[in-house]
Parts: C-alpha cells; sequence; structure tokens
C-alpha cells in the first residue's frame, strides 16, 4: 500500500473537523462523523479498565481468562498496554498512529509497533499505562486523546498480558510530535481500515519453543521507507478494524496463540 505524502507533524485534519482553540472547548463534527463516532463506540463492546478492574472486580470474560491463564497473567508484573490512537484523516477515513522501534532496543529492535509497554506501580489502569508510554515514546499529550475502549488482552510471545486501549485524537492539529531517540526510530500512520484487506498483506509462519503458528504481516510504503506491520501490532490492529468496520478480513484470520502455553507453565507451577 501506498502512502500519500505525510508529515506527522501537520496531520490534517478532515473537512468535518473545527480546531480548537482551547483544550476545554468540544471538537465540532459534522453528522457524519459524529454517526461514525457513536457507531464506534456502541461497537466496542468492551469495559473501561479502572482501578477496580486491576484489584480483582473483573468481568465475567476476565474470569475466565483468569481461570485458564492463572493469576500472574492479571499482575503489573506481567501486564502490559498498548494506545490504538485513532484519527481522522483528510478523506474521513480512520488512521491509526505507528512507530518504528528503536534499533537501540533490546527486544524487537527495528519493528513496527503501537505506542505502549508495560504498567508501572504508578498506574491506575491500562488507560494510564498506554497514555503514559505515549507520552515517553512519540511526546503525545494524554489532554489530547479521548479513551473509547479497552480492547479483549492479546499475549505476546514474551507471555505478557497485552491490553490495547482505543483512543481518539480529535484535535490533531495541536499534536506536534517528539520521539524519543532511544525508543522511536520513526513515526508515520495507516487507515484502519488496511487491516482487514488482502492487498498488502500475507501470512508468515513461525515457530517459538517448538509452538508453530501463522504470523500476519502488512506492508505499507510511504515517504519514509517501507514499514511491515506484524505480530503481535498487526493480530491487534486487525481485532480492532473488524469490530470498529464489523466485518471480518477477507483473508484467513490465523492469529499466534500463546494460551495453551501459557496454561501449561501456570500449571507446572502449582
Amino acid at each position: 500500500m501506498k502512502a500519500k505524502s505525510f508529515s506527522m507533524a501537520c496531520i490534517s485534519p478532515t473537512k468535518c473537523m473545527v480546531n480548537c482553540e482551547s483544550q476545554k472547548e468540544t471538537p465540532h463534527y459534522c453528522c457524519q462523523c459524529l454517526s461514525e463516532l457513536h457507531n464506534l463506540l456502541k461497537q466496542l463492546q468492551v469495559q473501561k479498565c479502572t482501578r477496580d478492574h486491576m484489584q480483582g472486580s473483573l468481568n465475567l470474560e476476565f474470569m475466565s481468562k483468569k481461570c485458564l491463564y492463572g493469576p500472574q497473567m492479571n499482575s503489573r508484573k506481567n501486564r502490559a498496554a498498548v494506545l490504538i490512537c485513532l484519527f481522522n484523516g483528510e478523506e474521513g477515513e480512520l488512521r491509526v498512529i505507528l512507530t518504528k522501534r528503536s534499533m537501540k532496543l533490546s527486544s524487537h529492535p527495528g519493528e513496527v509497533a503501537l505506542p505502549g509497554g508495560k504498567m508501572d506501580e504508578g498506574d491506575a489502569d491500562d488507560s494510564a499505562t498506554a497514555l503514559r508510554e505515549a507520552t515517553e515514546e512519540i511526546g503525545l499529550d494524554p489532554c489530547l486523546v479521548q479513551v473509547l475502549a479497552i480492547l479483549k488482552p492479546l499475549i505476546s510471545s514474551h507471555l505478557l498480558t497485552v491490553v490495547p486501549v482505543v483512543g481518539l485524537l480529535s484535535r490533531v492539529t495541536e499534536y506536534e510530535p517528539v520521539l524519543n531517540a532511544n525508543e522511536v526510530d520513526a513515526i508515520f500512520n495507516v487507515p484502519l481500515e488496511m487491516f482487514l484487506k488482502e492487498d498488502s498483506h500475507r501470512c508468515v509462519e513461525k515457530e517459538w519453543r517448538d509452538w508453530k503458528y501463522v504470523c500476519h504481516v502488512f506492508e505499507f510504503e510511504s515517504d519514509q521507507g517501507t514499514f511491515l506491520i506484524g505480530g503481535l501490532t498487526a493480530s491487534i490492529l486487525i481485532q480492532a478494524a473488524s469490530i470498529i468496520y464489523q466485518r471480518p478480513p477477507t483473508f484467513e484470520e490465523n492469529l499466534p496463540d500463546f494460551s495453551q502455553l501459557q496454561w501449561e507453565l501456570n500449571s507446572a507451577e502449582l
């Protein structure tokens, strides 16, 4: 997929959006945008993550996961969050902000990722983790992001429970990226809907500790070069796009699944 000429420092709002002069003002949208946002909130059938959620006030879905994965899957030590930061592109399409991880990092250097990281003791909830990490990595002011919902957690290859936090960046022109050179080499954005299409998609078979799985990979071309979006990031964005656009991807969806491995590891520790 080929991108238009683009600079994150000057993201253009859609014709439907009017920039606010004050953070206290509410951005204005046309009826079509309001309808899209309403549908987005309606279709994201998940709960906001709160402090009570982290302390054990879990819904049935999380209770079932706790029974399957064991107690360590819900601990702060093994928990991380990423921010799916959405905004309206010039043509009214939903786009999502991505980063290319620094080559200086010991974990997944040079790979494409969503802003995010492990939960700190001072984080009130998953949303706080995702927003803090986005601030640290790309200079995104949390005041510019409206948290819409929390998606179903996924398990990473490092056995972390990764919680996707969906947020809306409405006042796009107020965001001026500041990259943390120790963590991020580049920042770019892509249309969310591309994660439902075959155009730039392929499947790659991988093996991890004798466990075989299929990894989705998407290729995105921009003025900054070609980016490969794969692994957990691709899986999260497929899930988000499927919910938001209310349809499955046109390709076969075989997501990497480490749940059985986690269950066996937990059983061995008991």
